[in-house]
């Protein structure tokens, strides 16, 4: 089948890949960046189906245009990566955090998600293999959660929180949602030193792929369960 996938936060790193590796397994990818010229510079480089947009998913009226414009041009949706993020807030920690900081990590990682899912779950529910992966991180996970940066960490351990709601309101209507840590990777937020972007790609591209009767409602990397 030949899935209409939308992938945010994609002109670079991990989301890029993702939107290679669909695009490559012939998905019709829409690209999505807060600067278009960005998003189609990184969708000229793929092969395949890559369509870019402009998507700041921190900006509802953003979210909506794009929403609607999905539906004008595919009347579905099978897939959403929601990839955007902000804020390896490294630099501080929670007993003196900016929260203004952590207001904008919230506002793109949580919020973002939530957003984005929000607006295009009347196109997924039109899928017959409607799927939603959140790019989380195991930072994210309570069970090993210590100090240090709170606005990447909160901000993933709730979007972990969302994972779990949207998954036991959504099975009835054959969607599926799971939350993906794809591991420590040697992009510009993860830094040097991490594995290849493609493995840490492949690990979302699982949750992309799962079949109908498939977990939902999980937190996974490399398809094995993390602990929340």
């Amino acid at each position: 089948m030949n899935r209409v996938c939308l992938v945010t936060g994609a002109n670079r790193g991990i989301g890029l890949e993702v939107a290679r590796q669909l695009a490559a397994a012939g998905d019709t990818v829409v690209l999505t960046a807060r600067d278009l010229a960005k998003a189609e510079r990184a969708a000229g480089g793929l092969p395949g189906t890559v369509v870019a947009r402009q998507l700041d998913v921190a900006d509802q009226g953003s979210v909506d245009r794009l929403a609607r414009r999905l539906g004008d041009s595919y009347g579905r949706l099978d897939v959403l990566v929601n990839n955007a993020a902000i804020h390896y807030d490294t630099w501080q920690r929670a007993s003196g955090a900016d929260l203004r900081v952590v207001q904008e990590a919230l506002d793109t990682n949580l919020l973002g998600a939530w957003r984005v899912a929000l607006a295009v779950l009347p196109l997924l529910r039109k899928s017959a293999h409607g799927r939603i992966v959140n790019v989380s991180s195991e930072a994210g996970s309570l069970a090993s959660m210590g100090g240090g940066t709170p606005a990447y960490n909160v901000s993933k351990a709730a979007l972990n929180a969302l994972t779990k709601m949207l998954a036991a309101e959504l099975r009835g209507d054959g969607v599926l949602v799971n939350a993906v840590c794809p591991g420590w990777v040697a992009t510009d937020m993860g830094g040097p030193g991490g594995r290849p972007v493609a493995e840490g790609a492949s690990s979302v591209v699982w949750a992309v792929d799962l079949p109908d009767d498939g977990p939902s409602g999980g937190f996974f990397r490399d398809g094995h369960p993390l602990p929340w």
